[in-house]
């Protein structure tokens, strides 16, 4: 694995798991009022387009990072409507 691909790793794993203390937050408090809807669907749409374009570039970092975003922040969407 060259430099290039460790650094995108990195750097995937910090900006995809930045989200989990918000996600396990809005599961313990059961609130989610703070959180915009229109930023949610809005951030999970240029997550998923990301998503695609890593898949057509067959790029691994940008495939998990955004697979695992994805996943992260469509259960706070789910959250958000569940608890509104």
């Amino acid at each position: 694995m060259n430099f290039v691909t460790v650094l995108g790793l990195v750097a995937a794993t910090l900006t995809t798991f930045a989200f989990l203390p918000q996600l396990l937050k809005i599961w313990q408090t059961k609130s989610a009022k703070d959180v915009s809807f229109v930023m949610l669907i809005f951030f999970n749409t240029g997550v998923l387009l990301w998503l695609i374009y890593g898949l057509f570039l067959e790029a691994w970092p940008i495939i998990l990072a955004n697979g695992i975003t994805l996943f992260f922040n469509l259960i706070i969407l789910l959250l958000k409507i569940k608890y509104k």
